[in-house]
């Protein structure tokens, strides 16, 4: 007799394949298998993540307090990386947390609710991070080819209604993803060979039919991908022949340089993605895949502050100030 597990009317139950009546009980728990099993590798995978997290959550909280602190960075284009930067503060704090308090606690497992509560708040972060990719894609496009209605055009309010309606529309794809994943039965074998609770890797846990779920999983990842995607690549094809068409190589440079930042930014950001796809089709090791994506959910949001930090003068200059001023007053209390 096979055991499954289900919920039902948002209600835990255990169901059975020979019997149609139903007994209330608590859903047993999903084990996240991590990256590793051995022992000996558990304090250094810890101290990687915890690195990792410290990272990400002080460089991109120090973009957000630069941004916010200097007038001069008071425009749809910081806007817009200050949204990033706090996107990439909530993937990073949806997921590594949970893999640091397991393996101090030396447990595997987490909850039913929990699992399906950090698939759906990865799914929400993670598609804000794409759409938000190809909104900076168009302030730029905007801000390069018609340069002249720039203010115009990508006003504030226009700049807080693209924000919205991304987090709207991320939000409705997370939510209806996971509730669809809720109406699934679930075999008694609940080891997911990740370190986070990833959409495919729940449903191919499942012991019902998931053809609906497979189908919205690849509409979800064109919507969410492609689109995006493919307005970043237009954006810069236009970006790339209205440069072409400046006389002047200085000038050429000059505008090259106010998007070169995101491109690094995109090119990161989607080149692990399909990395981790490519890894994903090659081999046959979840494991090998879990690594694999190490690559895509977590070095992309550490690495954002530094390329826009390091490759932006305007960055750079406001860092300097804000350095200064808060040096000055230790320096006359001292």
């Amino acid at each position: 007799m096979k055991k499954c597990w289900c919920s039902v009317q948002g209600k835990e139950v255990r169901g059975s394949e020979e019997k149609s009546g139903r007994n209330q009980t608590a859903i047993p728990k999903f084990l996240l298998l991590g990256l590793t099993e051995d022992p000996a590798l558990q304090p250094l995978i810890f101290s990687f993540f915890l690195s990792l997290y410290l990272v990400t959550i002080l460089g991109n909280l120090l973009i957000i307090l630069v941004i916010s602190s200097d007038p001069h960075l008071h425009t749809p284009m910081y806007f817009f990386l200050s949204n990033l930067s706090f996107t990439d503060i909530c993937i990073s704090t949806t997921t590594i947390p949970k893999v640091l308090a397991n393996i101090q606690a030396q447990d595997q497992s987490i909850t039913y609710t929990g699992c399906l509560s950090q698939m759906c708040f990865v799914l929400i972060f993670g598609g804000l991070e794409c759409c938000l990719l190809a909104v900076m894609a168009y302030d730029r496009y905007v801000a390069i080819c018609h340069p002249l209605r720039y203010t115009v055009i990508m006003n504030p309010h226009l700049c807080v209604l693209l924000v919205l309606l991304c987090l709207l529309v991320t939000t409705v794809n997370a939510l209806l993803h996971t509730l669809m994943v809720l109406r699934l039965s679930f075999c008694t074998a609940l080891e997911i060979p990740h370190f986070l609770c990833e959409l495919t890797q729940v449903i191919t846990l499942a012991c019902s039919d998931t053809l609906i779920n497979n189908l919205l999983v690849f509409w979800g990842t064109s919507l969410f991908a492609g689109i995006p995607l493919s307005g970043i690549i237009f954006s810069y094809a236009q970006i790339v022949s209205s440069i072409l068409r400046i006389p002047s190589v200085g000038g050429r440079y000059k505008a090259f340089s106010t998007c070169g930042s995101h491109l690094s930014v995109v090119s990161l950001f989607y080149g692990t993605g399909f990395g981790v796809y490519i890894s994903s089709a090659v081999t046959d090791s979840p494991r090998n895949s879990a690594v694999a994506s190490v690559m895509y959910t977590v070095v992309p949001q550490m690495l954002n502050p530094f390329i826009y930090s390091l490759r932006n003068r305007d960055m750079k200059e406001a860092l300097r100030k804000l350095i200064g001023r808060t040096v000055s007053p230790l320096a006359c209390m001292i």
